[in-house]
């Protein structure tokens, strides 16, 4: 396959563009600083020799927004993954407004690239998040309405950005991720920190839940939902056993030999953080995927234990 994704260097994106790589397909990276692109795929976390080979070969290309109608043009599918990131700087208006319009101005280059594009891609796989369906604790699936909070308006927008691609006749996937398991970065390496000094523990209530999916699975479910034509609409990319944040830290702790002993209380995360420490650390969603699951996909990892023990074990 010849795939055009955005947001393909970061954390979700290199390890697709990888896996991608290895499954003999053809990947344009798109980014606004083509050599600067290229240098950070040439570094991938892992897998640095093949990420430079296919750049050599150019299995790998790195593209400008500005080619992207033309990277499209011919391509079976396009990957759409860009946003800034929620994590980092405390949520201020100007930042909550990057957050928003990288979603926003990416969908609608996308949509623009597509409309002149004389030979369209087959499907596009719409990024997204669970954080669509608000802070709650009761189980929700694909069938839940949007729920209400930033995260929530967010996740909507961002999903409503490329909605006219299906009237295109593109097929269209949009994959609803939980906090993602990996190595070299993301969530999991801000857990692990205090637990090397063994100051791990529980955050907050330590009743939120968390839905989360190991990397492999994450790429592995983007890659089913590509080769079956006869799905779309939305999934959720999280484990079919979402956890609360006490069992979590316990798990984790077990699995690493360290005591989880501590906790960091509510007050000193909403001081710290505001509204993001709010809605990303104490608030949470029971999310499961139950069209993923109804559609045939078998999770390598479905239970933490084992997640957690394969990435850090």
């Amino acid at each position: 396959m010849k795939i055009v994704i955005t947001g393909g260097s970061g954390f979700i994106g290199s390890t697709l563009t990888r896996s991608l790589l290895a499954r003999g397909g053809e990947v344009a990276i798109v980014s606004r600083d083509v050599e600067r692109g290229k240098r950070e795929l040439g570094g991938l976390h892992s897998g640095t020799e093949t990420a430079r080979q296919a750049l050599e070969s150019g299995a790998l290309r790195v593209i400008s927004w500005d080619d992207l109608a033309t990277g499209v043009d011919g391509a079976d599918a396009v990957i759409n993954l860009a946003g800034a990131s929620i994590f980092g700087a405390r949520w201020s208006e100007s930042q909550k407004k990057r957050i928003v319009d990288s979603r926003l101005k990416a969908g609608e280059a996308v949509m623009e690239a597509l409309g002149k594009a004389e030979r369209k891609p087959a499907v596009l796989v719409q990024g997204s998040a669970v954080g669509y369906y608000g802070l709650g604790r009761e189980p929700v699936d694909e069938s839940t309405p949007p729920g209400e909070g930033f995260l929530a308006d967010t996740a909507r927008q961002w999903e409503d950005s490329t909605k006219d691609a299906e009237g295109m006749g593109v097929r269209r996937v949009i994959v609803r991720t939980g906090v993602v398991l990996g190595r070299d970065g993301g969530a999991l390496e801000q857990f692990v920190r205090p637990f090397k000094f063994f100051a791990g523990g529980v955050i907050g209530s330590g009743k939120q839940w968390l839905s989360w999916v190991h990397m492999d699975d994450e790429v592995g479910a983007i890659e089913f939902l590509l080769d079956r034509e006869d799905l779309s609409g939305p999934f959720n990319l999280c484990a079919p056993e979402p956890e609360n944040m006490t069992d979590f830290v316990r798990t984790l702790g077990r699995v690493l030999k360290r005591p989880a002993w501590l906790s960091v209380p509510e007050f000193a995360i909403k001081a710290a953080l505001g509204e993001m420490g709010e809605e990303l650390i104490l608030s949470g969603q029971r999310v499961l995927p139950k069209r993923l699951q109804e559609s045939g996909y078998t999770f390598r990892f479905p239970t933490l234990r084992k997640a957690l023990e394969d990435l850090l074990g």
